[in-house]
């Protein structure tokens, strides 16, 4: 079955920018959802932004300022700017093995998760 390794977490500074990646191993369909999740300090869980079926989703939290892309089928970006306090997180990556999955920030959606990748942002 596929793993999922994030990377490019790191602690930076208020409006700063960081590019988390999502390395997929296994066979991974180009047609499959990838989305990227959070967990915040309290224990929130949160759908971050989501592609798959020619489509993106973005939480309203973080639209205009997250940007998600796929490289190729095992290969998934987030490039995230203007960075707040409140996007301290835990990120995480998942893939769906739904079919005919559309771009979906549900997380029962998603069937494989990697570990997280730590952002943090100081004011």
């Amino acid at each position: 079955q596929p793993q999922l390794v994030a990377s490019g977490g790191d602690s930076v500074q208020a409006g700063g920018s960081l590019r988390l990646s999502c390395a997929a191993s296994g066979h991974v369909p180009d047609t499959s959802c990838m989305g990227w999740f959070r967990q915040f300090p309290g224990g929130e869980f949160e759908g971050v932004a989501g592609t798959g079926g020619g489509r993106i989703a973005y939480a309203d939290s973080v639209k205009g300022r997250f940007t998600i892309s796929r490289g190729d089928a095992k290969n998934l970006y987030l490039q995230m700017n203007t960075l707040s306090p409140e996007d301290t997180a835990m990120y995480s990556c998942a893939l769906s093995r739904r079919p005919g999955c559309i771009a979906t920030l549900v997380p029962s959606d998603y069937t494989y998760w990697g570990q997280g990748t730590q952002v943090n942002v100081s004011s």
